[in-house]
């Protein structure tokens, strides 16, 4: 990479980048094989219980190596299963993360489930097994494990933490198809497991959710929730609710089964595209002091999105206060960059939660649960002040990754400017970037 600071565009200066590459960073990639997939469904006339929903429910016990695997029609369906297959009662506990999309945690409120927001660690920014620890009480019964943006969680600590306890694993692997730790794949790490399959996945059928076990009894439960033609086949005292269910449909379109099998064949070859690109662009990235949140030795991440911690965000830095988030991301606009803050909102700050909305939909008795949610999360709330979320590039070049790293570079070399730059320089920057993208 050259070296080439200069004013940064939100003051006046050139963008750095000026590559244009509108593909690299689309996704997802849908090529003839996935076309012809989704036809040969679609011709043979059978659009409800084509076997190729069974198929890829095959190819997902091939990837994680379980022994049951049940598609949903989405992820959310496939959360709100897992959680009813643990056979969880109205008022038990399950501790949870805040930072993650909301179909990780808001299904369980439908049985009765109350949520335990806990904290991250910093690190891999999964759930801290300390905080874990500290909020497990007498009605605790399960922790919901995410793998955020394709990061492997610490498995090992909050694995002895729900031993200890007695606590079932949900794990949402649905940013980490193809990732593992020690070995393992992501999806088989959790008592159960879901993947999702919607459409910025990283194996996508549109949409769709995977749900995944061991062991028989959850997934037969999981089948009576919501498979009717599967319930027909169940032995057993679930067998008396085949011709019921429990009164919801969570099958999977066998059109969406296609196009995900067929994305599946390509994870492996997709996956290494993007964290050859990535992983370059971080070299660079690292070497400006730019947190990149790479896997420890004993795990192998996937990029379901690139974020990054510059650490002008970061408070401390030679006594000054950090760089306002949406200043820096304004700044990065300017030069070009895709750049954003991270998308989920703290779902511990929701009013779902914060104003006790959660209780219509659990209905859940007064004394029973969190009055409210009223909490304070110290490093779950300084990601939503301190993460810079960048395009995963699943395509690029070496010269627009190079260009992305010289953006920082001006950025940051100029981080006191851009702070003082206040409104006024936010503004002008803004019009200096729409005409940017304009020109693009």
């Amino acid at each position: 990479m050259i070296r080439r600071s200069t004013q940064p565009a939100l003051l006046g200066g050139p963008p750095a980048v000026t590559v244009d590459e509108p593909e690299a960073a689309i996704w997802p990639q849908v090529s003839r094989e996935d076309e012809k997939a989704v036809v040969r469904v679609l011709r043979s006339g059978e659009l409800s219980l084509h076997p190729e929903t069974r198929r890829l429910e095959a190819d997902y016990r091939r990837l994680t190596g379980r022994r049951c695997a049940l598609a949903h029609c989405n992820g959310t369906a496939a959360l709100l299963a897992a959680f009813f297959a643990l056979d969880l009662k109205p008022g038990d506990e399950v501790l949870v993360p805040s930072a993650t999309f909301w179909a990780s945690v808001v299904p369980m409120l439908w049985v009765g489930a109350v949520p335990v927001f806990c904290d991250v660690e910093d690190q891999r920014l999964g759930l801290d097994p300390e905080d874990v620890e500290r909020k497990i009480t007498s009605r605790s019964r399960a922790l919901v494990v995410v793998h955020l943006f394709g990061l492997p969680a610490r498995m090992r600590a909050l694995r002895d933490v729900a031993r200890r306890h007695g606590l079932k694993i949900i794990e949402d692997a649905s940013h980490a198809h193809g990732a593992s730790w020690h070995g393992r794949p992501c999806g088989s790490l959790g008592d159960v497991s879901v993947f999702s399959l919607q459409s910025n996945k990283l194996a996508p059928a549109g949409e769709g959710g995977v749900l995944l076990t061991d062991r028989l009894s959850v997934m037969q439960r999981a089948v009576s929730l919501g498979d009717m033609m599967r319930a027909m086949r169940l032995d057993g005292p679930l067998a008396r609710l085949s011709g019921t269910t429990f009164g919801i449909k969570t099958r999977l379109a066998p059109l969406s089964a296609a196009l995900g099998r067929s994305q599946l064949k390509r994870l492996s070859e997709n996956n290494a595209r993007r964290a050859d690109n990535l992983e370059y662009l971080s070299s660079h990235l690292k070497r400006l002091g730019i947190t990149v949140f790479s896997a420890p030795r004993h795990a192998r991440r996937v990029y379901f999105a690139y974020v990054v911690r510059p650490r002008e965000l970061t408070p401390g830095r030679k006594g000054r206060p950090p760089v306002d988030l949406a200043l820096l991301v304004e700044a990065l606009k300017a030069e070009g960059c895709r750049a954003s803050a991270i998308r989920y909102p703290m779902l511990h700050q929701q009013p779902l939660f914060r104003q006790g909305i959660f209780r219509q939909i659990a209905r859940l008795p007064q004394d029973v649960g969190p009055r409210d949610y009223a909490v304070r999360l110290p490093r779950t709330e300084a990601m939503s002040r301190e993460l810079i979320q960048l395009p995963a590039f699943h395509s690029a070049s070496r010269t627009l990754l190079d260009q992305y790293a010289q953006a920082f570079e001006k950025v940051l070399d100029n981080a006191d400017a851009v702070a003082g730059a206040g409104h006024e320089g936010s503004a002008a920057g803004s019009r200096r970037a729409r005409a940017v993208g304009r020109r693009r």
